[in-house]
């Protein structure tokens, strides 16, 4: 079921014109720069998009240049796991798995997850109430499961010094990037799957957590577009 949906998905994205994506990704980029919880992160998590994704690439600079702290994941094909890099610089990327860009500076720029604020997840297909459909390898499930038992985000600490309100670690904001046509009815979840709090889509900003959708108007041409 998930792999026939997933192929559709993929098929229904990549038949988008090259002009339409880059219209549609400028409005969706656009939408994310100006949401409050992106403009109070000061550490994203981003992807390097690739083929018919929403593209991320050329807005990766404007969020460095405006003193957000950027990391991209790295696959880690012997443990087959995602790895987290800061970059300072998108010239620091080169390509990887499958011709991803990844970060190729690695010493001294390890990120971990619980020092996110915002996790930007790219995904084949999503549904209102946050459920994502993945490409099948399953990273990005391994990588948010381990924010499963974070609950409210208290940590154990060994350290009788702190209280309870000292060690909470809030939970990673998590925020899908989609076209419209990626967004389905319902998309096939189990128990343990983690869900996207927010999709922004060219149309709309979907709050997932009320099942419903935000209507966010954005003006103006897609063209030079200024995301701050």
């Amino acid at each position: 079921m998930k792999k026939y949906l997933r192929e559709k998905l993929l098929k229904k994205r990549d038949i988008i014109s090259l002009r339409k994506r880059m219209e549609k990704g400028a409005l969706i980029i656009k939408r994310l720069f100006r949401m409050s919880e992106f403009k109070k992160a000061e550490s994203i998590l981003f992807y390097a998009s690739f083929k018919s994704e929403v593209d991320t690439i050329n807005c990766l600079q404007a969020a460095i240049t405006h003193g957000k702290r950027i990391s991209l994941p790295k696959v880690d094909k012997k443990r087959r796991r995602l790895m987290l890099y800061e970059i300072k610089d998108t010239s620091e990327l080169a390509p990887g798995c499958m011709g991803i860009p990844e970060p190729a500076i690695l010493r001294g720029r390890k990120t971990a997850l619980k020092d996110i604020d915002v996790v930007v997840v790219p995904g084949a297909g999503f549904d209102i109430y946050g459920n994502r459909l993945g490409y099948g390898a399953g990273y990005y499930d391994k990588l948010l499961s381990g924010i499963r038992d974070w609950g409210l985000g208290i940590r154990e600490q060994k350290n009788k010094n702190f209280t309870k309100s000292q060690t909470r670690t809030p939970k990673p904001f998590l925020i899908a990037l989609a076209f419209e046509e990626q967004i389905i009815p319902k998309v096939p979840n189990e128990g343990h799957d983690i869900k996207i709090d927010k999709i922004v889509t060219e149309k709309r900003i979907v709050n997932c957590k009320t099942e419903g959708s935000r209507m966010q108007g954005v003006k103006g041409s897609s063209g030079g577009v200024n995301y701050f």
